[in-house]
């Protein structure tokens, strides 16, 4: 076999060596109920052409965001990608940049790490931010883990309205402690009140805006009731887009701020790399998980750039570590970083005015229809609407015919009947009038 060197004879001297009679012995820690009783049903290898034709077969099933119109959202968005961003994150010096622990061969990586964070402060209305994380869910998760260290509390209370995947990331990372997850059920009719769900046992309030539904939040009133409480209030930004146009948590009192940043600088990639996006104030810095990129001077007065506050991650004992995640999604925040310079204030102000637009539009078209209700009374690109009949039947007859309608929300919540009619429909500068209106005539044909 030419990628598996080892003979018989091989095999038996290692299996002598570890004092086990056969391969299968060292699965016997395995359960047999998770162990599978005999092999898969897979095609014996091939050349490699025919695997790429085959490959290639099944990717043309798939009905992709570029190919039709596509109004998904739920935490990824399709947005125009300039050209420049791929042609400069592909110059060799950011492409296989690795980590930057030697400052005087990284300053370029550096350098861009710091515009990031700065950026990223500015948007989020927040005082200092790190060098990015993995995705928004697992910077929601570290947030909640940043809260409990700050204030030595149990209780987390997390919003009905945060969207699912960052919930379950968060009960994830915390199942090991002795944290208490008070997470709220789906709130489809906007109706929660987490103010009055706040003790003197809670550690912080973990809010999302736009929230799961599309629907937008003024967070001050919240953010008092918390602090009044002594607990953290976590704001969670899916859409990053949504902040050229609406007030900045952090200038309606957030104490930390998370979000995903996908939407600038980075296609949909079926789901990843992506990158997490983490603020806070001043005063919680020392508890800030992941890296952070400074400003500093050399021996000289030349101006010059360093990662700071590093004793987390690897660097120290993990137990002593404010986080053990140890890297940053650097790829992802340099396009990111590029996008953003690339539009500036202004771009991003008139970008985020076309999503809203064009959600405009789309929310008047499908509410239109015959037996279509569209819920919310607030957006940003982003809203649900009742069908009368289950969402996730009608996404399907609007995939044959060549259309990416939405979300169906029983993805996230397939327990719960009472949103099985409701579909998410998310609308970007990409959409136009043509998708809008091949969409609702579709819709009205699967509805009929």
């Amino acid at each position: 076999m030419r990628y598996l060197p080892h003979t018989e004879a091989d095999r038996q001297a290692m299996l002598a060596a570890i004092g086990v009679g056969a391969i299968d012995d060292l699965f016997d820690d395995v359960p047999a109920s998770a162990r599978l009783p005999e092999l898969l049903d897979l095609p014996n290898h091939q050349g490699e052409m025919q695997v790429e034709r085959d490959l290639e077969a099944l990717a043309g099933r798939n009905l992709s965001a570029g190919a039709a119109p596509c109004f998904l959202g739920a935490g990824a968005y399709r947005h125009h990608l300039p050209a420049a961003v791929d042609h400069l994150i592909q110059r060799s010096e950011f492409l296989t940049a690795y980590t930057p622990y030697q400052p005087e061969v990284s300053q370029g990586t550096l350098q861009y790490l710091f515009e990031y964070q700065t950026q990223v402060a500015l948007l989020t209305g927040m005082e200092v931010a790190n060098a990015s994380m993995y995705d928004g869910a697992t910077a929601c998760a570290e947030a909640v883990l940043m809260a409990h260290r700050l204030n030595k509390r149990r209780r987390t209370l997390l919003s009905g309205g945060l969207h699912p995947h960052y919930r379950e990331a968060t009960v994830t990372a915390t199942q090991f402690t002795n944290f208490e997850m008070a997470a709220q059920p789906p709130d489809a009719d906007g109706g929660e009140d987490l103010a009055a769900l706040i003790d003197d046992d809670t550690a912080c309030v973990v809010v999302q805006n736009p929230d799961v539904f599309g629907r937008l939040h003024d967070l001050s009133p919240l953010a008092a009731a918390a602090q009044a409480k002594g607990a953290l209030l976590v704001a969670v930004v899916t859409e990053v887009v949504s902040l050229g146009a609406l007030t900045p948590p952090g200038e309606m009192g957030a104490d930390i701020v998370v979000g995903e940043g996908q939407s600038l600088g980075n296609p949909l990639n079926f789901g990843g790399p992506y990158l997490g996006l983490f603020a806070s104030r001043q005063k919680f810095l020392r508890q800030m998980p992941g890296r952070l990129c400074g400003e500093t001077a050399d021996a000289e007065g030349r101006r010059g750039y360093v990662l700071t506050l590093s004793t987390r991650e690897q660097h120290i004992r993990r137990e002593k570590a404010t986080s053990n995640i140890c890297t940053n999604s650097g790829l992802c925040s340099l396009g990111f970083c590029i996008h953003l310079a690339l539009l500036g204030e202004t771009g991003l102000r008139r970008l985020a005015g076309w999503n809203h637009a064009r959600a405009v539009q789309t929310a008047d078209a499908l509410g239109a229809l015959d037996g279509v209700e569209v819920l919310n009374d607030s957006f940003f690109n982003e809203f649900t609407v009742r069908l009368p009949r289950a969402a996730d039947g009608v996404v399907s007859d609007l995939a044959e015919r060549g259309i990416l309608g939405g979300v169906p929300l029983s993805r996230f919540y397939p327990d719960d009947g009472a949103l099985a009619d409701l579909l998410l429909v998310a609308a970007t500068e990409s959409n136009t009038e043509d998708d809008i209106a091949a969409l609702a005539g579709a819709l009205a044909e699967v509805l009929s």
